[in-house]
């Protein structure tokens, strides 16, 4: 089965990777392949700077859910949110949930236990896919811009640890159904994104020993994003500073690409750096670039 289509019979995707490496430009460009593969794709970005709506060319929809395309929406959730909506949801009657909600107790037990903001990103996920949360579409697949490298450990490794510390009540039961849900490789994708730098790289290799001993998975795929294009060898243009340049980030891509041949076997597609803004434009390009850099994985 072609990589793509593996992908695609998860029912959530987790994206993540180190900061500024291009995480939501990837699961965009995901969100939109699925989308056009007959999926109906839910992606969640987490970040407040709302990138995501830039991506599809949309004003930010204050948290709710918007079509972003035909079988595609796009959300920024905000997880304080999802708890409340749990809350309320369990108590019924709203009176008593603005007292709870208002309540000093939970104030402090929603900033202070451990894991429970990353169990408010995946329970909403898991929500939507259940089918709990009214008013929402129909959604096949939720594609997670999660957050970076060490938080996203976090995000998948959260509901075990809230499964220990927490025994009874709604939080314990979403977490046990995250856990397994998060255990479950035919259920749950992991996509890891990097630049072919020092730095990132560093930082990927180590996302993924932190996966397997944290959370026992691996990332199904690597994306290297932001490639260079092979740069004139001299001769072949006029030298100049520009040139210059390319050769040598064109010679720190190949050095990291290199590495990660050594380091990391498993499906790895590359995604080239294009002049185009933060778009629907750059999307576009760069899923024809991911499709095509897939084709070579079974």
């Amino acid at each position: 089965m072609r990589l793509l289509d593996t992908l695609a019979r998860r029912k959530l995707l987790v994206v993540t990777g180190k900061g500024g490496v291009g995480k939501t430009a990837v699961s965009a460009v995901l969100g939109r392949h699925l989308a056009r593969a007959g999926r109906r794709v839910l992606v969640v970005e987490v970040d407040p700077r709302e990138n995501l709506y830039q991506m599809f060319g949309l004003p930010p929809s204050g948290g709710e859910i918007i079509g972003a395309g035909h079988n595609l929406w796009i959300q920024n959730l905000k997880p304080r949110q999802v708890l409340d909506a749990v809350v309320r949801e369990r108590l019924k009657l709203e009176l008593l949930a603005k007292r709870v909600l208002a309540s000093t107790i939970y104030q402090h037990f929603t900033e202070g236990a451990p894991g429970l903001n990353e169990i408010a990103i995946l329970g909403h996920a898991w929500r939507l896919l259940s089918g709990h949360q009214k008013g929402a579409p129909p959604i096949d697949q939720i594609v997670l811009d999660a957050p970076a490298t060490g938080h996203g450990v976090r995000l998948l490794a959260a509901p075990g640890l809230v499964t220990d510390v927490i025994h009874n009540g709604p939080f314990a039961e979403m977490g046990g159904e995250l856990a397994r849900l998060v255990a479950d490789p035919e259920r749950c994708g992991i996509v890891a994104v990097t630049l072919a730098e020092e730095m990132p790289v560093q930082e990927v290799l180590e996302l993924r020993e932190a996966l397997l001993a944290q959370v026992r998975r691996v990332p199904e795929a690597l994306v290297v994003n932001g490639l260079y294009p092979p740069a004139p060898a001299p001769g072949e243009a006029k030298d100049n500073p520009l040139v210059d340049l390319w050769r040598r980030r064109r010679g720190l891509n190949e050095r990291e690409l290199e590495r990660l041949r050594a380091a990391w076997d498993g499906p790895r597609i590359e995604l080239p750096q294009l002049p185009l803004d933060r778009g629907p434009a750059l999307i576009a390009n760069l899923q024809r670039c991911l499709e095509k850099g897939a084709e070579a994985w079974t």
